[in-house]
């Protein structure tokens, strides 16, 4: 159970506090709420560039670690496709430096010509070596454009094209900054041994003196029910055929959420779940094998993938992955089973209930999907599911005409 209590200022920041008597440190977590899925689609790569961007420094502090290293401080960013997360941990007494920090790049972030085309390059050549030039580094690529027709998850984090980022001009680059970076569009959550209302009167103190643009997200487009099997075959310069197949499942506040991250788990939760057991040490068809949930604030994917052993053909592995979602269809699954995952995810839960880090990142990332309290209810709406529940999930999921296979196959 995590603690905590919520405000929000009068320019829209929210502000959620936690006080954890038990660390002499203290996390400083601020979300903002754009990701991948808020970029124009002819200028992709943006949430991702701005992550780097954020680090460049500002008007007034023109290197952002330093401060950080000289208040004993480690900190960093990741960017999805739904949002943008930077934190910091440091001692308590040293809170304030985080404080200032994020409230100055909020605001006062270095866009100069110069910082953004060394980011450019950064970010290109990024995308260069992890996706385009990496072992199976774009089949995530492929896999969202065959999935996804309108909603932009169709696109990864790091964008569609290269082109899109060196093509960015910096008037683009800084109506980013103004339509997404501004209070109203953040959320600063604070773990520490502070009283929330210490809390709230720093914030205020650093914050409320922001004036927030009021610029509002545009509307996401809605993905329309896949009604056919999608199907993609590429060639490429790899060491095996991959098979990865996604089926559509519901959004993030969905109990289609909890089915399918307990479904992924009892058909991938290490070396005693099925596809291993099954498929790599029993019919030896694969020589590693996965299944997991994209995990996206709205309607994301159930994905199964795998790499073929060379004497697997594409037609064996794909029948045997079938096989295992229609024993899940059938309800074949036990009561030993199901309890096993259930008490994973509940230790999971209460180990990172220890960490101010993650405590911080989570209220953050609650109140970002409009339901805080939520971080104190999952363990409970696991523990509700049932066999049944999950049969049902993969009935309703694990439909042909829901499917879309990329066959990633090895030249030869």
């Amino acid at each position: 159970m995590i603690e905590y209590r919520q405000t929000r200022l009068a320019n829209g920041l929210t502000v959620i506090a936690n006080r954890d008597g038990a660390s002499r440190m203290a996390a400083v977590n601020i979300l903002y709420k754009v990701g991948a899925r808020n970029e124009d689609p002819r200028r992709t790569g943006f949430a991702h560039l701005f992550e780097h961007l954020m680090f460049r420094g500002t008007r007034e502090v023109p290197d952002f670690d330093t401060p950080v290293q000289m208040a004993c401080g480690e900190n960093n960013a990741f960017t999805n496709n739904d949002y943008t997360d930077f934190y910091i941990t440091l001692p308590v007494a040293n809170i304030e430096t985080a404080l200032w920090l994020e409230s100055d790049r909020m605001t006062g972030l270095d866009l100069s010509a110069e910082a953004c085309e060394v980011e450019k390059r950064v970010v290109i050549e990024e995308f260069r070596q992890r996706y385009l030039n990496q072992p199976y580094g774009d089949m995530n690529m492929l896999l969202r454009a065959l999935a996804y027709e309108r909603h932009p998850y169709r696109w990864a984090t790091i964008g569609l094209a290269p082109d899109h980022i060196e093509a960015a001009t910096l008037d683009e680059v800084r109506d980013f900054y103004r339509r997404f970076y501004h209070p109203s569009n953040a959320i600063l959550s604070v773990s520490a041994d502070i009283d929330p209302d210490e809390v709230f009167a720093l914030a205020e103190k650093w914050f409320a003196s922001i004036a927030d643009s009021g610029c509002a997200a545009t509307p996401i487009p809605p993905e329309p029910e896949q009604r056919a099997a999608r199907r993609r075959v590429v060639e490429r310069d790899v060491p095996a055929t991959a098979i990865t197949v996604a089926y559509h499942m519901g959004d993030r506040l969905s109990r289609d959420f909890h089915a399918g991250d307990m479904t992924s788990d009892l058909l991938a939760g290490g070396d005693s779940a099925r596809l291993y057991e099954h498929l790599v040490k029993g019919e030896k068809l694969f020589s590693g094998v996965n299944a997991y949930i994209t995990g996206d604030v709205d309607c994301g994917l159930f994905v199964f993938t795998g790499q073929l052993l060379p004497s697997t053909t594409e037609e064996r592995a794909e029948v045997a992955l079938r096989r295992e979602a229609e024993e899940l269809m059938r309800g074949a699954i036990s009561d030993y089973e199901m309890e096993k995952v259930k008490n994973k995810f509940e230790a999971n839960t209460l180990f990172g209930e220890l960490n101010v880090m993650n405590k911080a990142m989570n209220l953050g990332y609650y109140a970002m999907l409009g339901d805080t309290a939520l971080v104190n209810r999952e363990v409970e709406i696991y523990r509700s599911l049932t066999a049944d529940d999950v049969a049902d999930f993969s009935r309703r999921t694990f439909r042909a005409e829901n499917s879309s296979t990329i066959i990633y196959r090895a030249k030869r």
